[in-house]
């Protein structure tokens, strides 16, 4: 596990160092799983297809910024990074509403279309901040499979193949993130109500 670290730390500060060929080594060396996790969690292959694309381009610029923090987990962070692009691919599906036309529009008929009060939803992606908060403070492998499994909906089965442990690990990582989220939530007083 080591030398697959320390050859992608090597192949970031040849790409930054000016080697163009060790960014598509670096992308191919990782690409199937990173393209399978999203493609398990969209179910959709041209969507898969540009995410993952999207997920490099920030990649990219991540590293050209000088941003990138080397804590040799290279492939986590991608992952990471295709999470958050699908998450926020879904919440802009679910944002956009969509009308029946007809003859008799009114636009009062779309403002008072909405399920929950304006404040509700302020209360809800408060939570969903203050929860995602925490999470980050989990340690890495019960964060990892957290994620994958309540944002991604990820079976266990699927965990256990992605990140390379079997599916009693897993299960073993997911009942201490929840433990300890349930301690962070207490300590920081975050209500979940």
């Amino acid at each position: 596990m080591r030398q697959i670290e320390r050859e992608d730390n090597e192949l970031i500060s040849s790409y930054l160092n000016g080697d163009e060929s060790a960014l598509k080594e670096l992308i191919e060396k990782h690409q199937k799983r990173i393209f399978t996790y999203i493609l398990l969690s969209v179910n959709n292959r041209e969507l898969a297809e540009d995410i993952f694309q999207d997920t490099f381009i920030k990649v990219v610029n991540t590293l050209r910024s000088g941003n990138y923090k080397e804590e040799g987990k290279f492939v986590q962070w991608v992952m990471r990074i295709a999470n958050n692009l699908k998450i926020d691919y879904f919440r802009k599906v679910q944002r956009m509403p969509t009308f029946e036309s007809s003859d008799d529009f009114d636009i009062f008929d779309v403002l008072n279309g909405t399920d929950a009060s304006v404040e509700q939803k302020l209360i809800e992606e408060q939570i969903n901040h203050d929860v995602k908060s925490l999470v980050q403070l989990l340690p890495d492998e019960q964060r990892e499979v957290l994620e994958m499994r309540i944002y991604d909906e990820i079976s266990f089965k699927e965990i256990a193949a992605l990140t390379n442990v079997s599916i009693n690990t897993a299960l073993g990582r997911m009942r201490y993130a929840l433990i300890n989220l349930r301690k962070l939530i207490k300590e920081n007083n975050v209500i979940i109500s």
